[in-house]
């Protein structure tokens, strides 16, 4: 088995399992206390890391235009929220982004990274 299985198999294990890999083969009981959650959006991001942490920082790019028509407009990423996290919640987080966005491939077909390939409606 190799690494990209080893990943592959612990983001399809279910919640509870991995919850008890995570604690030592504990048993214990989820709370998810949500009364003080916010939401926000975000369509950025930027990292950085210490040794001990992963900095994720979250915002929206926002297109200004220039004052000139020769000039090209520029983006800002408006930085809105700092996620800070160590590196084993990171990876958790990895894995779990890295099977939803591969579920939803398979559903609806292939993400495009590439922008000028999504305005014109090329395929790969």
């Amino acid at each position: 088995m190799n690494k990209k299985d080893l990943i592959e198999t612990s983001a399809e294990k279910p919640i509870e399992e991995q919850a008890r890999e995570q604690t030592g083969q504990k048993q214990i009981r989820l709370y998810i206390d949500e009364k003080n959650m916010r939401t926000d959006y975000a369509n950025a991001f930027r990292t950085s890391e210490t040794a001990e942490e992963v900095i994720l920082d979250l915002g929206l790019n926002v297109v200004r235009p220039s004052g000139e028509k020769q000039e090209q407009p520029e983006i800002i990423f408006q930085a809105n929220d700092r996620i800070i996290m160590n590196y084993y919640s990171a990876k958790r987080l990895a894995i779990t982004l890295s099977q939803l966005v591969r579920r939803y491939e398979q559903q609806f077909g292939e993400i495009e990274l590439d922008v000028a390939k999504r305005r014109s409606g090329e395929k790969k």
